[in-house]
């Protein structure tokens, strides 16, 4: 899907076809997912993080097709990778180094039955999978981080700015294009994006023309401040240690198109 990152939290409605819960849960969608979605400064970000505070514990809470979480593997680690979509965790346990992850289906709530509460060092959410978790869920998945954190542990994620108003280029004019899948011609565009207060709704759809499938999804993204990152990582007991605008360590201006978060556990 152009423009826009992977949703964890979806509305799917189908034309011509069955609606499936979660898009991603689709294994032509997952397949395409690591060309969408390049390793590229991000990675190198979290990898960063990890060595700098010696991680030795690390769970990947959204990990998609696990491109990151293999990375972060390494000698005396321990890696945990959870998503809700099964065929991305499909995708995940084929990797090189995917047989030394923990994969787990499901989301925040999977982390008390995997690790003992107040023992992971480092939690990370990419992919902008912050903005994926509507509403109260999210105060719940920052609770269930801090139990599982040790003291001094952290989590580490990024999210868009709201000010930037990213959402304004999700138009078909933006977005519409086709490419070759292995499953044949696909047609996919952006469009119905309207603004409910801090949530964003559009509609991506996919037009799978060897078959004639229209997938029409419709995906909730959770844009939030600066100072209401801070507000709800507080109310977590999870302290700001950095907000960045980029991810060299830019300082955060209102044309940042990312917000870089990393917190600790009081």
């Amino acid at each position: 899907m152009n423009g826009a990152a992977r949703p964890c939290d979806v509305i799917s409605a189908a034309v011509n076809d069955t609606a499936s819960d979660d898009p991603f849960d689709d294994p032509r969608v997952a397949a395409l997912y690591d060309l969408d979605n390049p390793p590229g400064d991000d990675h190198a970000h979290f990898r960063a993080v990890a060595d700098r505070v010696a991680a030795r514990v690390i769970v990947d809470l959204g990990c998609g097709t696990g491109s990151l979480t293999v990375s972060l593997v390494g000698d005396g680690r321990t890696v945990y990778g959870i998503d809700p979509a099964a065929s991305m965790l499909d995708v995940a346990r084929t990797r090189a180094g995917g047989d030394r992850v923990h994969w787990q289906q499901g989301d925040a709530t999977a982390l008390a039955a995997l690790v003992t509460d107040g023992t992971v060092d480092l939690v990370t959410m990419t992919g902008n999978v912050a903005q994926h978790i509507i509403g109260a869920a999210w105060p719940e998945t920052l609770a269930a981080i801090t139990r599982a954190l040790r003291p001094g542990g952290l989590v580490a994620f990024e999210t868009r700015n709201p000010a930037a108003r990213e959402w304004d280029t999700w138009t078909r004019d933006n977005t519409y294009g086709s490419r070759d899948t292995a499953e044949g011609r696909l047609t996919e565009w952006l469009d119905g994006t309207t603004l409910d207060d801090v949530v964003v709704s559009f509609t991506a759809h996919n037009v799978w023309e060897s078959t004639g499938e229209h997938q029409a999804l419709v995906n909730r993204l959770q844009f939030r401040t600066r100072d209401e990152l801070t507000r709800d990582l507080e109310a977590a007991e999870l302290t700001p240690t950095m907000i960045n605008g980029g991810w060299h360590g830019e300082p955060v201006t209102d044309s940042s198109r990312l917000f870089v978060v990393t917190a600790t556990k009081s």
